[in-house]
């Protein structure tokens, strides 16, 4: 019972191993000897539990996915006013900072959409979860009756998602001009100014 434990231990911590090695070397030129450096193995060894690179990086994308968009929704779950929740979802959806590793990858495979079937897929992924995230929160506030937005709850969604983007895309990017305050306070002014306040 023991080795699966173990092998699912090792697995976790390849994809972490995986995620350093993007922030250090970028995906476009990432291969299975730059993660196997940074995981302290052989090549060999990391083919062992998965079968090649691509594998191994739809794994790190999923836990990345995970990690960011799971987080996001618990903190959402864990507070009641609509308002609040759409302030939450903002602000929890923009990187920490230039250096936030997760996010790099996750706007790296961005960056790679259309070079291939699983950059495509991994992109169309995250798309939906922030989607959900926005589409889910500005329909609470509709049905409450605090949200009035001109716009349709998936056309609004969508904006949301795509100065999610853009900005986090900047800051990670390390632009001094655009910074996690910056970029959280115009989301909330164009929210406000569509009828979806960000404070009660």
């Amino acid at each position: 019972m023991a080795r699966p434990k173990k092998q699912e231990a090792r697995r976790a911590d390849l994809v972490e191993a995986a995620l350093a090695a993007v922030s250090e070397h970028g995906l476009r030129s990432l291969s299975l000897a730059d993660v196997a450096t940074q995981a302290g193995l052989t090549r060999g060894a990391i083919l062992y539990y998965y079968d090649d690179l691509d594998e191994l990086l739809r794994e790190a994308h999923r836990a990345g996915l995970e990690r960011f968009c799971d987080a996001r929704d618990a903190v959402v779950a864990g507070i009641v006013a609509p308002q609040e929740q759409l302030a939450a979802a903002i602000r929890e959806g923009l990187p920490s900072g230039p250096d936030d590793a997760l996010m790099q990858l996750l706007y790296e495979f961005d960056v790679l959409a259309g070079t291939s079937e699983l950059h495509d897929e991994l992109v169309e992924r995250m798309y939906l979860r922030q989607l959900a995230t926005y589409s889910g929160v500005i329909s609470r506030g509709v049905e409450a009756g605090v949200f009035a937005p001109p716009l349709s709850v998936e056309q609004l969604a969508m904006n949301l998602v795509a100065l999610e983007d853009a900005y986090g895309l900047h800051i990670v990017a390390g632009n001094s001009l655009v910074t996690v305050a910056s970029a959280e306070a115009a989301m909330r002014a164009v929210a406000d100014n569509l009828g979806c306040p960000t404070a009660v």
